[in-house]
C-alpha cells in the first residue's frame, strides 16, 4: 500500500465516523408515508426507516436502530443522498449502490448523487460487511417494491 492509499483509507474512515455520529436523519417521522424494518441477524444490525413523499419525490428519510459503524453510516448517507430525489431515481440509485458493492465495477460508474458512498468501497473485500453496508438500501428497496403508503414492510437479510 502506498502512502496515498493509507491517507485515502484514513479519510474514508473519518467520513464513515462522521456519518455514524451525525444525528441529522436519526429519529422517526410520524405521520409517515413509508415505514420499513430491516434486520441483519448475522451481526445484529437492525433499523427502521420512515419516509415522507411529496410530488413523487422523497421528502424526508429518518431512521432508528442500532448497528455497526458501517450499517449506520451507510444508512445516514443513503438518507442524505436520496432526499428530494424522485422515487424512480431512488430505485435506480439503490441498484447502483448495490452494484458498486456486490460487483467489482469501477467506482467511476457511481452516480454523482451517491458519490459520498465511495467511502464504503473497501467493504467489498469483506462479504459479511457488505451485508452491513447494504442493509438500509435493501430495507428501502423492499419497502418501495411493496409501495408502502402508510404500511410497514419487513426485510431480513438471509444467509445463502
Amino acid at each position: 500500500m502506498t502512502q496515498g492509499d493509507g491517507e485515502l483509507q484514513d479519510l474514508y474512515r473519518e467520513v464513515l465516523l462522521d456519518y455514524f455520529r451525525s444525528s441529522a436523519h436519526k429519529g422517526r417521522i410520524d405521520p409517515c408515508d413509508f415505514r420499513s424494518h430491516g434486520i441483519n441477524p448475522v451481526c445484529g444490525d437492525e433499523l427502521e426507516l420512515t419516509m415522507t413523499v411529496k410530488n413523487g419525490c422523497v421528502d424526508r428519510i429518518c431512521y432508528t436502530g442500532h448497528g455497526c459503524v458501517i450499517s449506520q453510516a451507510s444508512c445516514a448517507m443513503m438518507a442524505e443522498s436520496l432526499e428530494s430525489v424522485e422515487l424512480k431515481r431512488a430505485k435506480e440509485l439503490i441498484a447502483s449502490f448495490k452494484n458498486m458493492l456486490l460487483s467489482q465495477s469501477p467506482l467511476g460508474s457511481v452516480p454523482a448523487e451517491i458519490e459520498v458512498l465511495k467511502s464504503l468501497e473497501g467493504v467489498r473485500k469483506y462479504p459479511m460487511r457488505v451485508k452491513c453496508a447494504t442493509l438500509a438500501w435493501n430495507t428501502l428497496a423492499q419497502g418501495l417494491a411493496g409501495n408502502c403508503k402508510g404500511r410497514s414492510a419487513e426485510f431480513q437479510e438471509i444467509e445463502p
